[in-house]
């Protein structure tokens, strides 16, 4: 017998004396399965990436000793989110919400949800890393006024200001507290046009200053402003007028600002 080979043996034996078969089927039932993975978050996913045309939602395994990058948002970071991914394919694994992040109070129960649906132990053979970027923004759709389930600007406001400022603070808080390793990096609201349907054009100033006010609470956290960077082209980007939509040109134009933030903390 080839020392190597009876090496190879001796080691395997000791592995399993020192071992026991209980502890070691545990380890590797810890291992992230791709099928399992791919297949679960697809179900979680649904049909939203046809919905709004974009391959972002297209599963990404990740990859060890690879930083993961979470983009958490609302339709316009579905925009800039496959720019994003592209560009950051080499250095990190980009992974965004599983859906449209919506409204401040829709933050922890999304991430709670994607939690218990990927990760270890509650999906076997799922999910087991740690963020190291959170890349995430709420406040257009706080700002929105909705008469039932429609925009309306006749409509109620989703949060005050007030209430925005108190979710906010209970999302920083929950960062912190579950993933106080990652890098935050919070992304100011882009502007909202004149003529918005069930949106009034100024209030993304207003509630980007209420955000500031509670990220001085929270010094740790980085602040990427979108809304600064994305005004002067507005309307070289929108859809269209009244829009607070982007054509291609600009959610690529962001999807490259928002790789420029995240990468300088890769």
């Amino acid at each position: 017998m080839k020392r190597r080979d009876f090496t190879k043996i001796l080691g395997t034996s000791i592995l399993g004396v020192l071992v026991t078969p209980k502890v070691f089927a545990e380890s590797y039932a810890k291992k992230t399965d791709y099928e399992i993975c791919k297949k679960t978050w697809e179900q979680l996913c649904g049909k939203i990436g046809k919905v709004y045309k974009t391959d972002a939602f297209k599963y990404v395994n990740p990859v060890r000793r690879k930083p993961n990058v979470l983009i958490y948002g609302d339709s316009i970071s579905i925009g800039y989110s496959s720019t994003v991914k592209k560009i950051l394919e080499e250095k990190a694994t980009v992974i965004r919400l599983f859906k449209n992040g919506g409204a401040s109070h829709n933050f922890i129960p999304n991430m709670d949800k994607m939690q218990r649906t990927m990760f270890q132990p509650n999906l076997k053979k799922g999910w087991k890393f740690k963020w190291d970027i959170i890349h995430f923004n709420v406040g257009l759709h706080d700002l929105k006024y909705l008469k039932g389930k429609h925009l309306n600007k006749n409509g109620k406001q989703v949060s005050s200001i007030e209430k925005y400022k108190t979710n906010l603070e209970e999302v920083c808080n929950y960062l912190n507290r579950n993933y106080p390793k990652a890098t935050l990096i919070f992304a100011t609201t882009t502007p909202v046009p004149e003529k918005a349907k069930g949106r009034f054009a100024g209030d993304s100033i207003k509630f980007n200053k209420a955000a500031l006010e509670v990220l001085e609470n929270h010094p740790n956290i980085a602040i990427n402003d979108l809304y600064t960077f994305t005004k002067p082209n507005r309307k070289q980007w929108e859809q269209e007028p009244g829009n607070v939509h982007y054509n291609e040109l600009g959610k690529i134009k962001q999807g490259k600002k928002v790789a420029e933030v995240i990468a300088k903390y890769l």
